[in-house]
């Protein structure tokens, strides 16, 4: 067997479209509420009045999908033209929470340092007389998060959902999915080897995928469980 270079594609950048909401419908249309303008929970705030702003928190799992889910609201917020940036926790100060009638995102809020804490909990205190909304993520529930005990305080009065991981059976009708669409078909013990080990979340599955169709192609084979310990041994990180 010749050597093949194995060709992980790119992530495609985060979006609504390309999440698979399976246990998280609820909060995937909060988000859409959200980055439309609305106010969370609001379905008739789009034509009256907005309410006080309500902010998010979001915890999940490394791999869960929260900072996918973060990115795809600023984007929506921006394509429809809403003021809404990105801010990186470790790098977190006073002056880039100023943007007024923002959006703005913060993931990893278990990373925020003394200073960042102290600024994010102003942050909340300014929020409403200027019109912001803060949109939060982090890997456990704000219970949990070592940070200030004020500004875990102000988190946990947020709204609040866990970003549920996708389960087995969810993983497998994707990746058969993914297949499906590329005319393959994906034998059983292919699909129970990949999930058993290789990447549980969704970007890293479909890698995955991307690279097994890609040998398929080059060796004129289709994806069978030798051709997959083949690729493992060439390098292939499931």
């Amino acid at each position: 067997m010749k050597q093949l270079l194995l060709d992980l594609h790119p992530e495609r950048p985060p979006t609504f479209d390309n999440f698979v909401p399976g246990a998280n419908a609820e909060l995937l249309a909060t988000l859409n509420r959200l980055a439309e303008g609305a106010a969370p929970g609001c379905a008739q705030c789009l034509t009256s009045p907005p309410p006080p702003p309500v902010h998010l928190y979001l915890w999940g799992a490394p791999g869960s999908g929260r900072s996918h889910l973060l990115q795809a609201t600023i984007t929506r917020a921006q394509a429809l033209g809403h003021p809404a940036i990105t801010l990186a926790a470790s790098e977190l100060e006073s002056a880039q929470l100023d943007t007024p009638a923002a959006l703005i995102a913060i993931d990893d809020a278990d990373r925020l340092a003394p200073q960042a804490q102290i600024a994010l909990f102003n942050a909340f205190n300014r929020a409403r007389p200027s019109g912001q909304t803060l949109l939060l993520a982090g890997p456990v529930a704000p219970l949990h998060l070592a940070v200030r005990e004020d500004l875990r305080t102000r988190i946990g009065q947020s709204l609040i959902f866990e970003v549920r991981p996708l389960d087995d059976d969810t993983r497998a009708a994707i990746l058969r999915s993914l297949a499906t669409r590329r005319g393959l078909t994906l034998a059983d013990e292919v699909v129970a080897f990949v999930l058993n080990h290789g990447h549980r979340d969704l970007p890293g599955m479909v890698a995955t995928f991307e690279a097994l169709d890609a040998a398929s192609l080059e060796y004129k084979r289709p994806i069978t469980l030798p051709l997959v310990r083949e690729l493992m041994q060439q390098g292939l990180q499931l």
